[in-house]
């Protein structure tokens, strides 16, 4: 029986996959974030998580958003059987051009932790048009986050530089993604009026694409 690894994005848990759905002869193990250390980048926490989940050959890792970069790193040490990537990049070339002015003005490191966690009436308008369950979701995920997860996340992802895609990966991505724009994407599954949450607002047309994938 193949193992499936479900990674969610920054400010989310693994609620985020609630509408995903794995078709029957896969093991599915949902991953609870861990806390880093200060120091880690996003290749030294793919790591971590490889040996708290005993993530091995032959794996199915499915990342959304920061999970998908978690996703490339883990398939970058370990030969994954597929790493599907939803709604995230695969490599730094394809990142929004805000990354560099993070990088360069890191506003975010001066912010107490808690900061993060109330900060959904902001970064809703970038998931586009949610109901009143989704924004309640959304922002429910976002203030269980751990503060000091949510402060090293921001700043390991502006620092993610990666240049290399490793074998088998699948990416599924949407052309209304606000944090993300499609225009930047390469090789990917196209989700017509997918936006950043489309994993969980569209996992209709999400599940197709994946049932198709897991086939290969």
């Amino acid at each position: 029986m193949s193992t499936v690894f479900l990674i969610a994005g920054l400010g989310a848990d693994t609620r985020l996959y609630n509408n995903i759905e794995i078709p029957s002869g896969y093991e599915v193990i949902p991953v609870d974030w861990i806390e880093p250390n200060k120091t880690d980048t996003l290749k030294t926490y793919a790591q971590k998580l490889i040996y708290q989940y005993n993530i091995t050959k032959g794996s199915i890792v499915i990342g959304t958003s920061l999970g998908g970069m978690l996703t490339i790193e883990i398939g970058k040490l370990v030969p994954l059987n597929k790493a599907i990537l939803i709604s995230s990049i695969k490599t730094i070339d394809e990142a929004p051009g805000y990354f560099k002015v993070f990088k360069k003005l890191p506003v975010f490191k001066i912010l107490p932790g808690k900061i993060f966690n109330s900060m959904g009436f902001m970064i809703k308008p970038l998931f586009g048009k949610m109901t009143d369950g989704d924004a309640w979701l959304l922002n429910d995920m976002l203030s269980n986050t751990s503060p000091a997860f949510m402060k090293w996340a921001m700043g390991a992802v502006v620092k993610w530089d990666n240049k290399t895609i490793p074998p088998n990966v699948y990416h599924i991505h949407g052309d209304k993604d606000l944090v993300f724009p499609y225009k930047n994407i390469k090789n990917t599954e196209l989700v017509k009026g997918g936006t950043h949450i489309m994993v969980y607002n569209m996992a209709k047309q999400v599940n197709k694409l994946l049932k198709n994938i897991l086939k290969k």
